[in-house]
C-alpha cells in the first residue's frame, strides 16, 4: 500500500513575480489539508475540495494581493493541477469518468469528470454578485479552468439552481471533489490498463 500512495502523489513548486506557491498532493490520501494562501474564503473552498475528493493537500501560496486575489487565485489551480497530473502519471488503471449532482440547502450542482489528459472546462454558473464577502465570484470560474488546464481534465459544472452565492460556490468544489474522488480511484477490473481504447490518455 505505501508503494502505490508514493506512486500516486505529485508535487509542485511555481514561482513568478506575482506569486510563490508549492502544492503537495496524495490521491490515496483521507482527504487531510494544510491550506494557507492569504484568502480566507478561498482556503474554506480548498478544504472542501480536499475532504470530498479524499485528496490529501498541502498548498502554501504566497501573492500580490495588495493587488488582488486574481494571480493567486488563478497560480494556485495551475499547481494543484499540475500535482494532480504528476500523481495520475500514465493514468493506468483509474476510473476516468465519473458525474454527481451535488446538494446543498436550496442549491443544486453537477460536476462530470473525464481524466482523458484533454483539458476542457465547461461552465455554465452563474451568480448574482460580483462578490461573496470580498472574494471575487468571477474568480471561482478561473480556479477551475486553470485545473482543468493543467491535470489534463476535460471538467463540466453546471448550476441547476440556486439563491445563495456561497453555496453556488462551495456546491461547484464539493461537487468537484466527489466527482475527482471517484475518476481517480483505482478500477480493480481495469487489471492496471490505461482505461481508453487508443491504449493512451495523453
Amino acid at each position: 500500500m505505501a508503494e502505490t500512495a508514493a506512486s500516486r502523489a505529485g508535487s509542485v513548486s511555481r514561482k513568478t513575480n506575482e506569486t510563490s506557491i508549492s502544492v503537495s498532493v496524495n490521491l490515496d490520501g483521507t482527504g487531510k489539508s494544510k491550506i494557507s494562501t492569504g484568502v480566507g474564503f478561498f482556503d474554506h473552498m480548498l478544504d472542501q475540495l480536499s475532504r470530498h475528493s479524499l485528496i490529501d493537500m498541502d498548498i502554501d501560496a504566497k501573492g500580490d494581493l495588495h493587488i488582488d486575489d486574481h494571480h493567486t487565485v488563478e497560480d494556485t489551480g495551475i499547481a494543484i493541477g499540475q500535482a494532480i497530473s504528476k500523481a495520475l502519471g500514465d493514468r493506468r488503471g483509474i476510473t476516468r469518468y465519473a458525474s454527481i449532482d451535488l446538494a446543498m440547502d436550496e442549491t443544486m450542482t453537477k460536476a462530470a469528470v473525464d481524466l482523458s489528459g484533454r483539458p476542457f472546462l465547461v461552465w455554465n454558473v452563474a451568480f448574482s454578485a460580483p462578490k461573496i464577502g470580498t472574494f471575487d465570484t468571477e474568480l471561482v470560474r478561473e480556479f477551475f479552468q486553470a485545473l482543468a488546464q493543467n491535470a489534463g481534465i476535460t471538467l463540466h459544472i453546471l448550476n441547476h439552481y440556486g439563491a445563495n452565492n456561497h453555496h453556488i460556490a462551495e456546491t461547484c468544489f464539493k461537487a468537484v471533489a466527489r466527482a475527482l474522488r471517484t475518476a481517480t480511484e483505482i478500477d480493480p477490473r481495469q487489471a492496471g490498463r490505461v482505461p481508453s481504447t487508443k491504449g493512451t490518455l495523453v
